[in-house]
């Protein structure tokens, strides 16, 4: 991935979209049930941002705060039209979004290098290459 490219991400219905400058922090999968129910899937690949590296918002969002088992609040923005999961922040993470993988719509996008609460994957769900982390 280029260091200087701009990234944009969109729900499904290009009413949300969020352009960010610069690389990704990193990214990650995580198994939690949570993110499953807020999927739809087996798990969640999201891609960590400095806030600072947001260059723009556009279109309607709503929030929807939400804890965790750690105690803390996690703020997903989505798109009211389609519903669509595009960001997120988090209260354990200060400074930075972490934005939907596939809202990047990108094949290219880098792959996930850790996967967190993997106790909670279906036995089904191999998550090959990637770093296990049962608990965050």
């Amino acid at each position: 991935m280029d260091d200087g490219q701009e990234w944009v991400a969109s729900c499904a219905c290009g009413g949300l979209r969020v352009t960010l400058a610069g690389p990704p922090l990193g990214v990650y999968a995580c198994c939690c049930l949570e993110c499953q129910r807020a999927t739809g899937s087996a798990f969640a690949v999201r891609a960590k941002f400095a806030e600072a590296s947001i260059a723009s918002i556009e279109g309607e969002q709503r929030q929807w705060r939400r804890g965790s088992e750690a105690g803390r609040w996690l703020e997903h923005c989505f798109c009211p039209t389609c519903g669509g999961l595009v960001f997120m922040r988090a209260e354990g993470l200060p400074g930075a979004i972490s934005v939907s993988v596939g809202c990047f719509a990108d094949p290219g996008f880098a792959a996930p290098a850790r996967a967190y609460w993997t106790s909670r994957k279906p036995g089904w769900c191999a998550l090959s290459g990637v770093g296990e982390i049962a608990r965050q």
